[in-house]
């Protein structure tokens, strides 16, 4: 019996890496699983099948089940038809991983509108259309008084909740992602629908060449930034045993905790409207006494 048995689940980006693990750890636990993969290059060119392919042979050759899905998860209906296949072939869905992306790295000043734009496609539309496509099947459920036990995993990082030097794109994307899962959580709770958010750190494509020496394989011993390190804590959150909803885990290798994202600082009141002139003297003050913000990540 595996915490997952019996459960639906849509991976998206699930050809290599973090995706690849996911699908794998899903389907030891017994999930019938949907591997979404358009098989693009990092940067987010091309199609190609072959990876979805490979990790649909390998979970069936372990005794699991799986299907290929290539749709392009940020076309509102290539995103439809993935939730509709793994509805028609599987007879349900429960859980939904949004886990593709692509990275256009580059300095602010040198950074094209199209490196953005491919950016924010891949990651804030290419979550939102899967969400909002499965969101629609699981509330006509409940309204039909079906009681559901709906899940969605996002994937945010470090970059998103404190900021990457050379990834401004990227790092915006990832925090629009960490600000939806706290909304989405609110919304849809109400219909049985729990989302929670990973920033995983983890061997990948987009991390192997960026931190080389940081991702580089052990000789020995335990491999702390292999990315199936990850995959435990998306499957938990996947299944019906997770009952929290709207937080954002941190982990890497056997590190796991809860990021705390913004909150209210302790206001200094006037009681009535400042000059320009008083604002600086404030301000110290205020941040004087507020904890020192994490570091942005590749900043001196």
């Amino acid at each position: 019996m595996g915490i997952c048995d019996g459960r639906v689940v849509i991976i998206t980006g699930a050809g290599r890496g973090l995706g690849r693990a996911h699908a794998l750890a899903f389907a030891a636990e017994g999930a019938k699983v949907v591997v979404n993969d358009v098989g693009a290059s990092l940067t987010g060119e091309g199609h190609d099948l072959t990876p979805a392919a490979e990790v649909v042979a390998e979970i069936k050759s372990l005794g699991g089940d799986a299907i290929v899905n290539d749709d392009d998860v940020s076309d509102w209906d290539g995103a439809g038809r993935m939730i509709k296949q793994a509805i028609d072939t599987f007879g349900h869905l429960d859980t939904l991983v949004c886990n593709a992306g692509i990275v256009r790295d580059r300095m602010i000043v040198n950074m094209s509108v199209d490196e953005w734009d491919a950016v924010m496609k891949v990651h804030l539309r290419g979550m939102f259309c899967p969400v909002r496509q499965a969101v629609d099947y699981w509330r006509a459920m409940s309204k039909a008084g079906t009681p559901i036990g709906a899940r969605v995993v996002t994937t945010s990082s470090g970059a998103g909740l404190f900021g990457s030097v050379s990834q401004a794109n990227y790092s915006a994307a990832k925090a629009g992602i960490a600000s939806f899962t706290i909304v989405a959580a609110a919304e849809l709770d109400r219909y049985g629908v729990k989302i929670n958010g990973i920033a995983p750190s983890a061997r990948s494509r987009m991390t192997e060449e960026a931190f080389a020496d940081m991702m580089k394989k052990p000789d020995s011993g335990f491999d702390a930034m292999d990315p199936a390190n990850v995959s435990p804590v998306v499957v938990w959150l996947g299944s019906s045993a997770c009952e929290i909803s709207g937080r954002m885990f941190e982990t890497a290798g056997g590190e796991l905790s809860v990021a705390d994202g913004w909150q209210h600082g302790q206001p200094f009141n006037k009681g009535a409207r400042y000059e320009p002139a008083e604002i600086g003297a404030v301000v110290a003050d205020l941040i004087r006494e507020a904890p020192k913000p994490a570091p942005v990540y590749g900043a001196n």
